[in-house]
């Protein structure tokens, strides 16, 4: 079993989460959207698991910096998801593929696998 974390390595909570997995022991392997991009299968997977709204970050940084009329178009999974695959810092993080067909986003110890 893979597992995958995407992010950013200077996202806070990334940085936990992969600290976490580390000193676990736990094999994974990162993914940094900003050098290698989104990958589109797993952006599909994720959305389709996850849902648009709870995988797009509009508290964000990357979100406020949109145009309005962007923000404004984003109502419903397609036109989340071309915002996510262009501008992939408003992809909440990190975003885990567990492996097994499981994803998750954010960082919340006590919720991961492999306590």
């Amino acid at each position: 079993m893979a597992i995958t974390l995407y992010g950013i390595p200077n996202c806070d909570t990334v940085k936990r989460a992969r600290a976490w997995l580390t000193e676990r022991g736990i094999e994974h392997r990162f993914h940094d959207f900003k050098k290698s991009g989104v990958p589109l299968d797993a952006l599909d997977a994720a959305l389709a698991q996850l849902g648009w709204d709870r995988l797009l970050n509009r508290r964000g940084t990357a979100w406020r910096a949109l145009p309005e009329a962007l923000k404004a178009s984003v109502h419903d999974s397609a036109s989340a998801h071309q915002v996510m695959l262009d501008h992939a810092s408003t992809i909440k993080r990190p975003l885990v593929d567990w492996g097994d067909a499981r994803y998750s986003v954010g960082f919340d110890a006590a919720n991961w696998p492999y306590q």
